[in-house]
């Protein structure tokens, strides 16, 4: 055992001495031939439990370390499992908890609707409103089987919630339509996209059909139907855009802050972040599957950065923007510090219980519209004060809403070169 309080040393727990402090941990996993660690410091604080990481990846031992008390359900409590330490951990953000009386106003008895919401963001945007006991969710996504799988999950845990799968497409107006006039939602969080970048690249009509085409249906529903709040997922690649998904993405805000001008009965917000841990398009189940075949791992820059946040934390910080909302606001979360993708991938080698000499990472090249990093916010939308703890509110120019619509007008006219520079065009700050 170790301890940090020096005054433990030589000291015996249930039996067991304390031979030192976390600084030595390296020298008595050597000594004594350690093949696993348990980090056991729930009282630690975020900074106190990255270091202590830090130096147990230096190590070949697996980590393990004890669940989040909140992750428990109550039959749990008195039987609890260690589980592995994971890159989430590694990145040591503080926890985000709900402020379930704010959210309540907007959520609690009501009828919400999720687009995309059988996806990563979608069904945990789904899962965490649960507890704030939303009458009925309705899960609109294509793909059916994860919206069955997820309607199965979330009513073993809350039976007293009534969950709707429609499948649809949000391109589909008339489907959409019986969707909203079926189920009078009171709020829609419309999650549903193309985001994954180079193959947006290479099929830039299709993602301008699904984002933009598709989230000015959403858009149009919710003020003909007199929801009350309208949240619109964004990201952070939005944000002076060289690809065509984050361009979408910049010209789907416009429509939404432009509506928010133009409806009395409907609050439309956007929520920009960043990458997702664990989510279907990240790195992490792409790095764990080369692993599991020995490697290499492959990196597209040696310096590449990211920001990332957890699945829940998003879902979470998303749902709270939703109670802020006034109208036309776009919501930034704080996303900390940016991570190097290659420190992301060595520290997970370590946790997988290998070294850099067993796994070899490879750099590959930055692929069509990627940039080497990502913003959050342009110089000049940039309100440094948060409005609510790690949510900040961002003020971005909609000066160029005319072109919006006039390059929805003439898309089918554009050719497919046309239709990518008009697009970076207007969604770049640059007039």
């Amino acid at each position: 055992a170790v301890d940090d309080d020096k005054k433990k040393r030589n000291l015996r727990v249930h039996g067991v001495r304390v031979a030192g402090t976390s600084e030595d941990i390296i020298e008595l996993v050597e000594r004594f031939g350690i093949e696993q660690i348990v980090v056991a410091i729930p009282s630690a604080s975020i900074n106190d439990r990255k270091r202590i990481y830090s130096i147990c990846t230096q190590t070949t031992c697996q980590l393990r370390t004890l669940p989040n008390v909140r992750e428990l359900k109550l039959d749990e409590i008195n039987d609890i499992a260690l589980r592995d330490v994971n890159v989430a951990d590694l990145l040591g953000r503080e926890e985000v908890v709900l402020n379930t009386r704010l959210v309540s106003g907007y959520i609690a008895g009501k009828t919400i609707l999720v687009t995309g919401g059988a996806g990563s963001i979608g069904s945990e945007l789904c899962r965490q409103m649960c507890p704030v006991a939303p009458a009925r969710i309705v899960v609109f996504d294509m793909w059916e089987n994860d919206a069955y799988l997820l309607k199965r999950s979330i009513q073993e845990q809350y039976d007293d919630i009534d969950v709707q799968v429609e499948i649809g497409n949000i391109c589909d107006e008339s489907r959409l339509r019986d969707v909203f006039e079926k189920y009078h939602p009171a709020a829609v969080f419309h999650a549903a996209a193309h985001k994954h970048v180079p193959l947006m690249e290479m099929c830039p009509r299709e993602a301008i059909q699904n984002n933009i085409f598709g989230t000015l249906n959403t858009v149009r529903l919710a003020h003909e139907f007199g929801v009350a709040r309208f949240i619109f997922i964004s990201t952070d690649k939005a944000v002076n855009p060289p690809n065509i998904m984050g361009a979408t993405k910049r010209l789907c805000e416009m429509i939404v802050q432009d509506m928010a001008t133009k409806s009395d009965s409907t609050k439309y917000v956007a929520v920009r972040f960043g990458n997702v841990l664990g989510s279907r398009g990240s790195v992490i189940p792409l790095f764990k599957k080369q692993i599991a075949k020995g490697g290499p791992i492959t990196v597209t820059h040696p310096d590449i950065v990211r920001y990332f946040m957890t699945i829940p934390e998003a879902a979470q910080l998303v749902i709270q923007a939703g109670s802020l909302a006034r109208g036309g606001e776009i919501f930034v979360l704080d996303m900390g510090k940016p991570v190097r993708i290659v420190d992301l991938a060595k520290n997970l080698i370590r946790l997988s219980g290998y070294s850099e000499d067993d796994i070899e990472i490879k750099f590959t090249g930055l692929r069509p519209g990627e940039k080497m990093y990502e913003e959050l916010l342009n110089e000049g939308e940039i309100n440094p004060k948060q409005i609510f703890p790690k949510i900040h509110i961002g003020i971005a120019d909609n000066s160029k809403i005319d072109r919006v619509y006039d390059f929805i007008e003439k898309f089918e006219d554009y050719s497919e070169q046309e239709l990518h520079d008009e697009l970076i065009d207007i969604a770049n700050k640059k007039k």
